[in-house]
């Protein structure tokens, strides 16, 4: 029987952590809750992966044996968050048309290409349609609907505002694609400049530097320092290229195990705040995914002390979701949220004022988005300046570097010509 290990909030808004065994991840979910505890997170240990069964109804009207919906091995064929974002955005239309949300998903399933995408829509239908709650049937696939999706759609539920809450988390899936993206475009330039280097200098290294090699030994004058650390480099790497492969690999290997442990990601993440100019990037990104996150959320009717746990664990910054901890731990005990988060000196003073002003008039929820709008056009402008420094800074670099191994490859030759020249 599976393990799954999970963080909870009690119903004093303490944070609680366990593990229990049960057959699949939404009886994890119903137990928890039978603890009367409201899940934050859930997950199966020793990465067993969560796979779930749905029945289809066959052409006769006849209910067919569950079929097993399996997710897609190493990204291959995965459900993209495009998708996810685009079948909010038309259930939310849909029922605000009117219609009723298992004839809603019906029509969604039918218009899905994706196989999967299409089978796990029908799951979702079916579950509903025999009496489970929408965000109850959403639990089913941990691997596309996550915790903050899930309790915003059950907020919704409760509150009688499916449609409205839907219409919400399609803005806030929008809206935070659309910040991945503009990153994600202002790095693929960089990223291909850097890739043709490394491997134009690495076809030098390897293959064109060690011909210089024979024809110096054949002249046999003395090599200057530049000329024999290149050599020595280019030796090193002719003979064991796969040994410095393995090393790099081993050595990405081991941060990528090395961040997943709380204290060291807590070390790393709080130097990634102090990078020059990058550091201000990820405060930004940070800042904005916290406000975005937490507004969409408060708006939803989700409690503020289950609002910030599932805010936190969506921070992606170590230092960032222990500041709101803090702010977790003190709101509980009675204080507001803006004079906590000041104290963590980690949001800038605007945020803070902003986030008083608009707990001050209830206005909290507007006033978030506020912030976020305003620092997702701060990360635009930030990463458009970055891109256009960067572009010729990489330029210079690497002709720094091309220049450096073409004048160790020349001087052995300008040091023989004056030889001669005597």
């Amino acid at each position: 029987m599976p393990i799954f290990t999970y963080k909870a909030i009690d119903k004093f808004g303490k944070e609680v952590a366990g593990d229990i065994e049960v057959d699949s991840y939404e009886e994890a979910i119903k137990k928890i809750r039978s603890l009367g505890y409201f899940p934050t997170e859930v997950k199966a240990k020793k990465g067993r992966r969560i796979v779930q069964g749905v029945s289809k109804i066959s052409p006769t009207g006849k209910r067919e044996p569950p079929k097993t919906v399996r997710m897609p091995l190493f990204g291959v064929g995965a459900i993209k968050a495009k998708e996810v974002t685009l079948f909010t955005r038309q259930l939310a239309t849909l029922i605000g048309a009117g219609l009723p949300l298992v004839r809603s998903l019906n029509i969604l399933r039918d218009q899905t290409k994706h196989k999967t995408f299409k089978e796990v829509i029908d799951g979702l239908a079916q579950q509903v349609e025999a009496g489970s709650t929408f965000s109850d049937s959403l639990l089913k696939y941990p691997t596309i609907f996550s915790l903050l999706f899930v309790n915003t759609v059950k907020a919704g539920e409760a509150g009688g505002v499916l449609e409205i809450v839907l219409t919400r988390l399609a803005d806030f899936r929008e809206k935070t694609e659309r910040l991945h993206s503009r990153i994600r475009a202002a790095l693929i330039y960089p990223f291909l400049v850097i890739t043709v280097a490394l491997t134009i200098l690495t076809f030098l290294i390897i293959f064109i530097i060690p011909k210089f090699k024979d024809l110096y030994e054949e002249i046999g004058t003395g090599l200057p320092l530049p000329t024999v650390i290149l050599l020595k480099m280019s030796d090193f790497l002719h003979h064991y290229w796969i040994g410095a492969i393995l090393f790099f690999i081993l050595l990405f290997v081991s941060y990528k195990i090395l961040v997943k442990v709380p204290k060291i990601r807590y070390h790393i993440d709080a130097r990634k705040l102090r990078l020059p100019i990058f550091g201000i990037l990820i405060q930004k990104v940070s800042i904005a995914r916290f406000s975005r996150t937490l507004g969409t959320l408060i708006s939803s009717g989700v409690p503020i002390l289950q609002a910030l746990m599932i805010t936190k664990d969506t921070a992606g910054n170590e230092l960032i979701a222990h500041a709101i901890t803090k702010v977790h731990d003190s709101i509980r005990e009675g204080e507001s949220i803006a004079g906590p988060l000041a104290k963590t000196k980690i949001f800038p003073l605007m945020v803070v004022n902003m986030i008083n002003v608009g707990e001050e008039t209830g206005a909290l929820d507007q006033m978030l988005n506020k912030i976020a709008d305003t620092y997702e056009e701060e990360v635009d402008v930030t990463v458009g300046t970055l891109t256009t420094l960067i572009e010729p800074l990489l330029i210079v670099i690497m002709g720094a570097i091309v220049g450096l191994i073409v004048l160790a490859m020349f001087l052995p030759l300008v040091k023989l010509l004056t030889v001669l020249s005597e």
